[in-house]
């Protein structure tokens, strides 16, 4: 599903870190070793349709590599 955010997250929190994370290999071998961290906030989306929702988001962060595999996980 494609999806635009706008605006900024906010009510950001950690879920999971280092060993916690499930896919730590792979996103070591896709994006590079760092120090990655799963994280969970609340933004305005755009769907494709043009659509604007409140969604709880959820993505992995690695130092110095970024925000990567923004997910949307529910609608508020």
């Amino acid at each position: 599903m494609y999806f635009k955010i706008i605006g900024k997250i906010r009510e950001i929190e950690t879920i999971a870190t280092g060993y916690g994370i499930k896919n730590l290999n792979r996103l070591n071998k896709i994006y590079g070793k760092a120090h990655w961290r799963k994280l969970k906030g609340i933004c305005k989306v755009e769907l494709e349709d043009g659509i604007v929702l409140e969604a709880e988001v959820h993505w992995h962060e690695g130092h110095g590599i970024g925000k990567k595999e923004i997910k949307v996980k529910k609608y508020l």
